[in-house]
């Protein structure tokens, strides 16, 4: 951030300005990952607890929060490159070259280490995005930083840094819809209610299933609950256990809680 004001580039504004929200972003993925480790080792120990389903949904939340940070970074250096241009800023072309680089040795570590871990957590591949996104960042500065010291084009800082405004904001909005998906509880993409629901009722003795539910937790952790209704003469611990195996064989759930109810039974749909 020092050098950016000092050198007066804004692309070097706009990737301090990404770090700094990956900075922000990595410590809540940590705190997140930490607390929830935390807290499922000591309700173990001690199971009375407000928190049922565990601090899961701290990943999510800080996914979120990330998805925010970057959309507010990437708007506010796309409105100051639009006005720069209007104007004719001077850029330190050297101190810009100079941050540029360490910028990439910083972001090409970074970017090695979690490449690994995004594939199996929201909170991560937040985290992941936010680097990638500087990496590709700090090489558009390099670039802006070599044209303006060999030709003294001005105009490649904010051209630059707005690309990359632009070009980062829709890889947030996806970020952002997946951990809103999350949050408010809809159904996992890969699932397809209909042909769970079919399943469900294809299993011998259920003659009906409602209250169907699905949804997320967290990262590679989802959970279902429905009513199974069996016949009166039913098995209903031979039900719950294919009700079981087709969530975990098929769909690869296997947190689910299933009620059994006999046709016979009344008054479900009231309560």
């Amino acid at each position: 951030v020092i050098a950016g004001f000092t050198s007066g580039s804004l692309a070097v504004l706009s990737d301090a300005g990404h770090m700094f929200t990956d900075v922000l972003g990595l410590g809540m993925a940590l705190a997140a990952i930490t607390l929830a480790t935390r807290f499922a080792a000591a309700a173990e120990a001690a199971p009375a607890t407000r928190h049922t389903f565990g601090l899961y949904r701290l990943e999510i939340l800080a996914a979120f929060v990330n998805a925010l940070l970057l959309t507010a970074v990437s708007v506010w250096v796309i409105v100051e490159a639009v006005r720069r241009l209007l104007g004719e800023p001077e850029v330190e072309s050297t101190t810009m070259l100079v941050v540029a680089v360490l910028g990439l040795m910083a972001n090409l570590v970074a970017f090695a280490l979690l490449r690994r871990g995004a594939k199996d957590s929201l909170n991560v591949e937040g985290a992941y995005l936010e680097v990638l996104a500087d990496t590709i960042g700090s090489v558009g500065v390099i670039v802006a930083g070599v044209l303006l010291k060999a030709f003294g084009w001005t105009w490649a800082d904010p051209v630059i840094a707005g690309l990359l405004g632009l070009w980062i904001l829709p890889r947030t909005w996806r970020l952002g819809r997946q951990a809103a998906h999350v949050l408010l509880q809809a159904a996992p993409a890969g699932i397809d209610l209909a042909q769970l629901r079919a399943d469900l009722e294809a299993i011998d003795e259920v003659v009906d299933v409602h209250y169907l539910h699905v949804w997320t937790l967290t990262s590679e952790m989802d959970a279902a609950s429905a009513h199974l209704v069996t016949t009166a003469a039913a098995d209903a611990h031979g039900v719950l256990d294919r009700a079981r195996q087709v969530l975990a064989e098929q769909y690869g759930i296997t947190h689910g809680t299933f009620q059994v109810e006999p046709d016979t039974h009344e008054g479900c749909h009231d309560v």
